[in-house]
C-alpha cells in the first residue's frame, strides 16, 4: 500500500508558501473553543505549545520531568543551522537543503526538507527576539562555525549550551502562556495511552508520577513532541528516562512507525569505562573544527599522545575523506573510528579485549589561535570531560567514541506533520519526516523548533476547520477503556514478583540491539536478534521484580512500562533492518559495501520510506511504502573524498 504525503504541488520553493496561502484557517474567536493536548516539552513541545496559545488555542502540555526546563533538549550541545550565510561563503537555502538530503544519504523527503530550510532563517530571528544568547563575533553580528557533512559555517550556537539556551527561550514563551491561563502544564506527568474517538486521535491517558493517579485528557487534536528511541540501546547519550513509550502506544492504536531501523551513532562521545555505567556523555560535534581525529600508526601503542611523532600518527579522518576532513558525517566518522580500533589501533584502557577510543586532539589549534579562543569556542565542553575523565583536554588530547546518539525513524507524518491517524500529529525527533538515514549536526534544534513555531501552527488550523469543532468528553467509553488497561498493565507488573530487576533485563537487551543492530548489521545477527528478544520478553513477563505499588513515586514501575514497549519495539527496529537490504546513512549492513567500505546503497528497490502497520501482539507488522521521490536533486553515490 502507498502512502500519500500530501505534498503540495509546484515548484520546490514555491511548495509552503502556496500551502500556507491555500489551506484552511480558522479565525480567532473560534480559536477559543479548541483544546490541543502537547505531549512532550522539549523545543518542539514547548515551541508549539506556546505559539498555538498565542494563537488563541487551549492548551494542555504534558511532560514527566519536574519542570518543562530539564527536557532532554538541553543536552544539545554544539549549535542550530540556520542558512543565513553570515559568512558570506556560498550558503543558500538551497544548499542547506541540499547537504540535509545528501547528508540523510537521499532518504529524507525532499519537500518536508526544503520547509526546514526556508524556515532556519526565521527560527535565528525568533531566537534572538527571545533573548537567546548566541555567540557573536567582535563586531556584534551572531557568529557561526562548520559542523559534520557542510562545507559552510551555518551553525550559530552558544558556546557548547546551545540546546539549553533555546530551551530557556522556548520556555519563557511557554511560561507567559502559562500565566496567561492559555496552558495548563502538567509535570511529573507520563501518557500512558492514546485514546481514538471514531477513528480520530481526541485525548490521552496519563499517570501522575507522584501519586501514582490515573486519569484522562481530552482534546480536539493531540501532539506527540517525545523524541526519540536511542535508549533501546540502554547505553547512550541520551537522559535515562527518555523512551519510545508515547510514540509506540499511538503505533498499537494504528499509527504507522517509519524507518524504525534508522539509528544515529555520534562519532564524539566519552568511550564506556565499564559495565557499570548507565549512560554515555557526548561531546558537541563543534569539537571538529578545531580537533583533529587520530589514532597511533602503531597497533597496541600504549605511549603517551605526546610521545608519538607526528609521523607515527595517522589523521585517518582527514586521509580517507580530504574534502571534508574532520567534518565528515557522523555515520562515516563513526563507522571510520569503529574501523580503526577494530584493526587494533584503538587507545585508552582495554574494555572487552578491545581499545575503544580514538584522540580528539586540540594541540595544534591552541597554538595557532591560542588557549583563551578555544576556550571561548568550549570551555563547558572541557570542563565536563575534565570532570568526568581527570584528564585535562587543553593539555591531553580528549579520547573519544562513537555512542548512541538520536533516531532519524519515528512516526510516519504527511507534510502537514499529521500522522495517518487524523488529529494525531507528530513533532521534532518523534516523527520521521526530515533527515532520511542520518541527520547533519545542528539540525535536531532546528527541526524541533521549524515544526512548533513555523509549521504546525497553519497545518493544525487546517485540520480544525475540515473537522469542525467537537466537544468531547474525557469520560465516554473510549477513555474508561483506555484507563482500565493502563490500570491493568500496571496491576500486571507489580504482580510478576520475579528475580531480576527492570534494569537487568533492559541492559540485556541493549545488548542485544548494539550487538546485532548497532554500527553494523547483517543478515544472520538480525535473525539471530529476532530470536532472542522474543525469549527475552517472554522471561520479562514471567521474571521482571516491580517493587512498591502503583499509588505512589515507584520508578521501578515508571522503568518496567518503558522497557517493556522496547522490548516490543526493539523486535520491530531489528526487523526493518533485516527488511533493508541496503547500507545508507546509519544503517550500514556490511553485505551491502563498496569495495573501499562505504555504504551501498540500492535506489531501484529501497528509494522508499518503510512504514509499519501494527496488526496484534505476536504477529507480523504490516510494511507500507512511501516512495520518494527526487525531482530537485540528483540520486548520486555519496561522497565526502
Amino acid at each position: 500500500m502507498s502512502l500519500d504525503s500530501k505534498i503540495p504541488s509546484g515548484p520546490i520553493d514555491k511548495k509552503w508558501t502556496n500551502h500556507k496561502a491555500n489551506i484552511k484557517l480558522v479565525n480567532p474567536a473560534n480559536k477559543r473553543k479548541y483544546k490541543v493536548i502537547v505531549v512532550g516539552s522539549g523545543l518542539a513541545g514547548s515551541s508549539a505549545a506556546a505559539t498555538l496559545a498565542e494563537l488563541g488555542y487551549n492548551v494542555s502540555c504534558f511532560c514527566f520531568q519536574d519542570s518543562p526546563r530539564r527536557a532532554h533538549s538541553i543536552a544539545a550541545q554544539g549549535g542550530i543551522n540556520g542558512a543565513k550565510n553570515y559568512q558570506n561563503d556560498g550558503d543558500s537555502v538551497h544548499r542547506l537543503f541540499y547537504d540535509t538530503v545528501k547528508g540523510g544519504d537521499f532518504r529524507a523527503r525532499e519537500a518536508n526538507v526544503h520547509r526546514l530550510a526556508e524556515v532556519s532563517t526565521q527560527i535565528i530571528d525568533q531566537c534572538v527576539a527571545q533573548g537567546v544568547p548566541f555567540a557573536r563575533e567582535y563586531g556584534g553580528h551572531l557568529a557561526n562555525r562548520s559542523f559534520g557533512g557542510a562545507q559552510v559555517s551555518r551553525t550559530f550556537y552558544a558556546k557548547g549550551q546551545t540546546g539549553q539556551q533555546l530551551l530557556l527561550g522556548a520556555y519563557s514563551a511557554l511560561s507567559r502562556q502559562i500565566g496567561l491561563g492559555k496552558v495548563k502544564m502538567y509535570s511529573k506527568t507520563e501518557m500512558l495511552e492514546l485514546v481514538l474517538v471514531d477513528g480520530h486521535a481526541k485525548g490521552i491517558v496519563v499517570r501522575d508520577l507522584v501519586t501514582g493517579k490515573i486519569s484522562s485528557h481530552s482534546a480536539d487534536a493531540v501532539i506527540l513532541a517525545t523524541g526519540g528511541y536511542g535508549n533501546v540501546f540502554f547505553l547512550s547519550t541520551n537522559a535515562m528516562n527518555c523512551n519510545v513509550t508515547a510514540t509506540f502506544k499511538a503505533y498499537k492504536k494504528g499509527a504507522y512507525f517509519a524507518n524504525p531501523c534508522y539509528t544515529q551513532i555520534h562519532p564524539t562521545c566519552i568511550p564506556s569505562s565499564g559495565d557499570y555505567q548507565s549512560k554515555l556523555t557526548l561531546m558537541s560535534e563543534s569539537l571538529r573544527n578545531d580537533g583533529r581525529v587520530w589514532v597511533p600508526k602503531k597497533a597496541n601503542d600504549t605511549r603517551d599522545p605526546k610521545d608519538i611523532p607526528e609521523n607515527e600518527r595517522d589523521y585517518y579522518l582527514e586521509r580517507k575523506y580530504p574534502s571534508f576532513g574532520n567534518l565528515a558525517p557522523r555515520d562515516i566518522s563513526s563507522r571510520s573510528a569503529k574501523e580503526v580500533c577494530d584493526a587494533g589501533f584503538g587507545v585508552g584502557p582495554l574494555v572487552g579485549g578491545k581499545r575503544l577510543g580514538v584522540y580528539l586532539d586540540f594541540s595544534e589549534s591552541i597554538e595557532r589561535l591560542g588557549e583563551k579562543t578555544i576556550a571561548d569556542r568550549y570551555d563547558n565542553l572541557f570542563q565536563m570531560y575534565e570532570r568526568i575523565t581527570g584528564e585535562n583536554p587543553y593539555k591531553t588530547p580528549m579520547r573519544i567514541y562513537p555512542a548512541v546518539h538520536y533516531t532519524m525513524g519515528g512516526l510516519w507524518v504527511d507534510y502537514n506533520l499529521q500522522s495517518n491517524i487524523p488529529g494525531l500529529f507528530v513533532l521534532g525527533e518523534a516523527n520521521f519526516s526530515d533527515h532520511g538515514a542520518n541527520r547533519l549536526g545542528a539540525s535536531a534544534l532546528m527541526q524541533g523548533l521549524a515544526d512548533g513555531y513555523f509549521v504546525i501552527p497553519y497545518t493544525i488550523g487546517d485540520y480544525f476547520a475540515r473537522e469542525g469543532y467537537k466537544n468531547i468528553p474525557n469520560d465516554g467509553p473510549e477513555f474508561k477503556k483506555a484507563e482500565k488497561d493502563a490500570e491493568d498493565r500496571i496491576q500486571k507488573f507489580l504482580s510478576i514478583n520475579g528475580n531480576k530487576t527492570v534494569d537487568e533485563f533492559h541492559r540485556e537487551l541493549g545488548k542485544i540491539m548494539w550487538d546485532k543492530c548497532g554500527m553494523a548489521r547483517d543478515k544472520e545477527g538480525l535473525q539471530e536478534a529476532l530470536k532472542r528478544i522474543p525469549e527475552l520478553r517472554e522471561e520479562f513477563w514471567k521474571n521482571v521484580k516491580v517493587p512498591g505499588s502503583g499509588a505512589e513515586l515507584n520508578q521501578s514501575l515508571e522503568k518496567a512500562g518503558r522497557v517493556a514497549d522496547f522490548l516490543e519495539f526493539g523486535e520491530l527496529m531489528c526487523l526493518d533492518a533485516l527488511t533493508r537490504e541496503e547500507s545508507c546513512g546509519g544503517h550500514f549492513r556490511t553485505e551491502h559495501q563498496t569495495p573501499d567500505g562505504e555504504a551501498k546503497r540500492d535506489d531501484e528497490n529501497f528509494c522508499h520510506v518503510s512504514a509499519w502497520e501494527f496488526q496484534g501482539d505476536n504477529k507480523s507488522p504490516i510494511e507500507h511504502k512511501e516512495k520518494l521521490e527526487y525531482e530537485n536533486v540528483k540520486l548520486a553515490v555519496r561522497s565526502y573524498k
